[in-house]
């Protein structure tokens, strides 16, 4: 059975899906950039009666902006479609290959254009990776008006522009390409192309998913099968044959950027909130697309202390004995060892009473002066010291009734006695809070 691929008048269903080879020499997806706006697929957020960008084309007038989202998403092509719009001559840079020099050289093309009663968009993709001499290049110019900036990040803009440039320019977000948007790119490429290839429903869905949200790789990959479904004789696309005939495909994953973190974060909140399912796929996530499992056990160990805490001393334990097991094991079998830690932190008692105490125990410390210690909890090795009265008075604990020296003080003088640990009532924080309970009970009757 072949899928129903077809929303804008092609074929129907039943009769499958029919893909073309190119006849240009550039990649079917640089044959097949969108023109028009109309032409642009997703981002029905931004495009649309009413949306943002569609406002700017209507206007046909441009202010500076930050195009962020992942690759394969349009942000060079919307960039020259609004230049375009706008009726703007279009300098395009990379910040992967230019620097200072060629922003020079593009102002005085700006300069050059100027006089002749144009505008000039200067668009620099990747922005991310221009330092911050080189973005601070730009700010004289964008703030003249002699061009409007328009850049492209896959990195969060926020960490990664100047704070003056990002003042100056306004943010629109891209999202990753959904199924919907896949089938209007294969339509578009069945009346590009000439040779007839049936796609079954199963094969689309996975070409979906070795796209991963990016155009770009969508069409390149469908340029590749298609090409070589010719070459071996093949009329239908089934899955099988599109895993035979694909190359290796690895989901989009930035083992430093921004992407990268709000894994790790997810992983992080899911431990955190008792989902073992949610946080052993996060973890998935994160080996399928290259983490360095070293990294994911060094957290895992940070998770055990953070939000497990004395709740349940066994994490600490076993955390660290996964992260030696992969250690010694190493990928694949090693990533077990981790992945069941992660359940484990899911499903223990939580508490963070530890956590909180340190930081607010170092707060007071940073807060108050450097108090000296009381004589009485000082050490005293030599006769001098013992003479000033160091340990004088000093009650040794294991000496009293229960092991307690009920009602001794071991805070310096000024320094009201503080209550940073608050044990929960989770795990063995329940036993840990009622002996604390029994500790003050003591205290109090001792100072009565």
């Amino acid at each position: 059975m072949t899928a129903d691929l077809f929303g804008e008048g092609t074929q129907s269903k039943g009769t499958g899906s029919t893909a073309t080879q190119p006849s240009g020499s550039a990649p079917l997806a640089e044959q097949l950039r969108p023109q028009t706006l109309v032409d642009v697929v997703g981002q029905a957020h931004l495009i649309g009666p009413g949306k943002a960008l569609s406002t700017l084309f209507e206007q046909r007038k441009l202010h500076s902006l930050i195009l962020w989202g992942p690759p394969g998403v349009g942000k060079t092509t919307l960039a020259r479609l609004l230049a375009k719009a706008a009726d703007a001559q279009f300098i395009a840079l990379s910040a992967v290959l230019s620097g200072v020099k060629e922003i020079r050289e593009a102002i005085d093309l700006a300069r050059m254009y100027a006089k002749q009663g144009k505008v000039t968009t200067l668009f620099i993709d990747e922005i991310h990776r221009f330092n911050k001499s080189q973005q601070d290049a730009l700010l004289p110019h964008v703030e003249s008006g002699l061009v409007t900036f328009l850049g492209a990040t896959t990195e969060n803009p926020s960490f990664e522009v100047n704070s003056a440039l990002l003042s100056r320019s306004q943010v629109y977000v891209l999202q990753p390409l959904q199924s919907s948007d896949f089938e209007r790119l294969l339509t578009r490429a069945l009346a590009h192309l000439t040779f007839k290839l049936t796609i079954e429903s199963e094969a689309f869905d996975l070409l979906c998913q070795y796209a991963d949200g990016d155009a770009r790789r969508f069409l390149n990959l469908l340029d590749i099968v298609v090409q070589q479904a010719a070459f071996q004789g093949h009329e239908t696309l089934t899955a099988d044959l599109l895993k035979a005939l694909a190359p290796s495909q690895i989901r989009r994953f930035d083992k430093g950027g921004d992407a990268f973190y709000d894994q790790i974060s997810a992983l992080h909140k899911s431990v955190r909130g008792s989902d073992p399912d949610a946080a052993l796929y996060w973890f998935c996530r994160m080996i399928d697309g290259g983490a360095d499992p070293r990294y994911l056990a060094r957290r895992i160990v940070r998770m055990a202390w953070e939000d497990i805490g004395l709740a349940d001393p066994r994490a600490f334990t076993l955390c660290n004995e996964a992260a030696s097991t992969y250690e010694r094991l190493g990928s694949p079998e090693g990533e077990l060892a981790l992945a069941q830690a992660v359940i484990y932190l899911a499903v223990a008692a939580k508490s963070n009473a530890g956590y909180v105490a340190y930081k607010q125990a170092m707060a007071t410390v940073k807060q108050t002066a450097s108090l000296p210690v009381p004589l009485h909890l000082r050490n005293a090795p030599t006769q001098l010291m013992k003479n000033l009265g160091h340990g004088a008075n000093y009650r040794y604990a294991h000496d009293e009734a229960g092991g307690h020296a009920a009602g001794e003080s071991y805070w310096p003088e000024g320094l009201e006695a503080q209550a940073f640990y608050r044990p929960t009532d989770r795990g063995l924080e329940i036993k840990i809070g009622e002996k604390l309970a029994w500790l003050a009970a003591r205290n109090q009757r001792k100072g009565e």
